[in-house]
């Protein structure tokens, strides 16, 4: 619903438009679209995000975006890819799957670890968020940028460097 009046809005203004605006989730992004390229299907991909126990979604839109960007990369559809936890689900794990799993405790502020699981080695990326703070100073950097620019939706890759997507 909000996206949809964003881009209605964008129609005359230029806006940025993220699930997080941090800018070390962001970089994520981009290191997590990279290694999954690298690593292809060898390895198994999980997501562990973990939030204060306020939190009203689960799992986060940042965890459902660093697995699509995963599945991207991956050249898989997320719908078809993406398990979100797996109580009741018996078996071996689907060798194209993306875990996504959600934790609520305490005051974390944000926290995400995205894993890649090889046979003999495991590869964890994780971003810490400490204070909210790290959110506003990434609208902010977002904010300066989008000063000038045409109208349209924009995001944190083309504010960090990567052009429009």
């Amino acid at each position: 619903e909000q996206t949809g009046e964003i881009r209605a809005s964008a129609k005359g203004i230029a806006c940025v438009l993220s699930p997080n605006m941090s800018v070390g989730v962001n970089l994520m992004f981009r290191v997590a679209a990279e290694v999954a390229r690298v690593l292809g299907d060898d390895y198994d991909v999980e997501i562990v995000e973990t939030h204060h126990r306020f939190k009203k979604d689960a799992p986060s839109g940042t965890a459902l975006k660093l697995a699509d960007v995963v599945a991207g990369a991956l050249g898989r559809e997320t719908k078809e890819s993406v398990v979100c936890g797996r109580h009741g689900m018996g078996g071996e794990r689907a060798r194209k799957e993306i875990g996504v799993f959600a934790v609520r405790a305490g005051d974390v502020v944000g926290e995400h670890t995205l894993v890649f699981g090889g046979i003999g080695e495991r590869l964890e990326i994780t971003h810490r968020a400490h204070s909210r703070d790290t959110f506003a100073r990434g609208a902010v950097r977002a904010a300066s940028w989008v000063i000038g620019k045409p109208a349209g939706i924009y995001d944190m890759h083309a504010v960090l460097g990567g052009g429009m997507p």
